[in-house]
């Protein structure tokens, strides 16, 4: 497989499916219009955020493909778990016991390795800043 080409809508559209797997060429205006698009149609697939991160490190942008990455990775959290994920990682709501148990969680659940790394720095910082849970 050759490496993606910018922009995916113009280079790499047969390749482009939405998380439902429908290919992006049948989610049109007609299809939602006439009720046959469902919310899996809507949502992008992982590797979508994955062309896209490929693309971002090629170009130099190592944090947007990192970030890309992470959302690739999340699209296999359920979204209610994926809004109590952010709600843990505001300052002061979750201990450290805490936040570790969910790195774990995300690794070993949804293989989100790249995830697990963010919480494990994040409750490291709020550790040294004092940002934790009592």
């Amino acid at each position: 497989m050759t490496d993606p080409q910018y922009p995916l809508i113009d280079n790499e559209a047969d390749r482009l499916k939405a998380f439902s797997g429908r290919p992006l060429s049948e989610i049109t205006l007609n299809a939602a219009a006439e009720g046959d698009l469902s919310s899996a149609d809507l949502r992008i697939q992982a590797e979508t955020l994955q062309m896209q991160a490929d693309i971002a490190r090629q170009a130099g942008y190592d944090q947007l493909a990192a970030n890309l990455l992470r959302a690739a990775e999340l699209t296999r959290v359920p979204n209610g778990e994926v809004l109590q994920i952010y709600d843990l990682l505001r300052p002061r709501r979750a201990s450290y016991d805490q936040l570790m148990q969910l790195a774990a969680h995300l690794e070993q659940t949804y293989e989100a390795a790249e995830n697990a790394r963010f919480v494990r720095e994040a409750a490291d910082a709020y550790r040294e800043r004092h940002l934790l849970r009592e």
